[in-house]
């Protein structure tokens, strides 16, 4: 399971220390959802998710002013006593006296932040989403054809990265070369490059070029939706390829089929033109048209009517 430091959170989100307890660092978090404590603070604390984040907003606020001060100490304390991983104040409200003193007694992680309270669980939520999201390395290049995520997979030395240059001078655009980071964020699966060798790529006999600077910013992208895989693989006489296109194959990669294709490289194949059309075929079965069964389509027909003139012609 993923998790994220709760110091990297506190960062990203830009939160205010209200109280920090020594050994915090060691704290993390590995779900998105999130709890307004509500409820709790009710006295009513059966099916709480402490693990979860707390978030105390206006409403919170609100109910917590309208208790006597005794009753107000003792709701936040059978609270606070459960291992919370830390607790957020939205909307740059005012802190109670009795959080403070309660969280210093629990060593409890308090937060606050100036943004109102669904607006900073609506990026909280969709922050965690992504850091959390079952993620996986794979050695291939990915590049952007025609609005499409085409992953090109192969050996060391079958051509990849060669590809990629070409389509990237065709007017493409490069997300990542040699390893391509994809996360399954439930939509889609979204890949991109490790930052340190962001927009950089190997060609063998040259070395190491930064597109970025020799194409330009708009021959790279951070990130793409993967739609397509290409493998490229050395041509084998023995091996029996297709080329009708009936046969659909797929690649599992973090539990999502992705459409792939399989191109045998040999000398004189254009293999940037072949990966553009078979980024602009995809797109096409996307939209519901398959070449292959429309041509299987039209021969049936045709075939259905030679045989209707041989059957009038007998029966003449």
């Amino acid at each position: 399971m993923q998790s994220i430091p709760i110091h990297e959170l506190m960062k990203h989100m830009n939160l205010e220390i209200i109280y920090r307890p020594e050994g915090v660092e060691k704290v993390s978090i590995s779900g998105i959802e999130l709890n307004r404590p509500g409820l709790q603070l009710t006295g009513f604390l059966d099916y709480f998710i402490y693990e979860r984040i707390q978030v105390m907003g206006n409403q919170e606020k609100e109910y917590l002013l309208s208790l006597d001060k005794e009753t107000r100490r003792n709701r936040l304390e059978k609270f606070f006593q459960y291992p919370i991983p830390a607790t957020v104040v939205t909307g740059k409200l005012d802190i109670f006296p009795e959080i403070v003193e309660l969280a210093k007694l629990y060593e409890r992680l308090i937060f606050r932040t100036d943004l109102p309270t669904t607006k900073f669980i609506s990026k909280l939520m969709a922050y965690l989403e992504d850091v959390l999201a079952p993620r996986i390395t794979i050695h291939g290049v990915l590049v952007e054809v025609f609005g499409m995520g085409v992953l090109i997979m192969g050996k060391s030395g079958v051509g990849k990265s060669e590809t990629a240059l070409e389509l990237i001078k065709r007017g493409h655009r490069l997300v990542a070369d040699d390893a391509v980071e994809i996360t399954n964020t439930e939509e889609m699966l979204k890949g991109t490059s490790p930052a340190l060798i962001r927009h950089f790529m190997e060609i063998r006999g040259i070395g190491i070029l930064d597109i970025k600077r020799l194409y330009g910013v708009g021959a790279v992208k951070t990130w793409e939706a993967i739609d397509l895989v290409v493998e490229l693989e050395h041509w084998d006489q023995q091996k029996e390829y297709d080329r009708v296109g009936f046969d659909e194959s797929y690649m599992d990669i973090l539990g999502i089929k992705i459409p792939k294709i399989t191109v045998p490289v040999q000398p004189g194949r254009n293999l940037a033109m072949i990966v553009e059309v078979a980024a602009r075929n995809a797109r096409q079965k996307q939209f519901g048209y398959n070449a292959a069964v429309e041509l299987d389509r039209k021969l049936r027909e045709e075939l259905e009517k030679r045989k209707k003139m041989l059957n009038e012609g007998t029966n003449s």
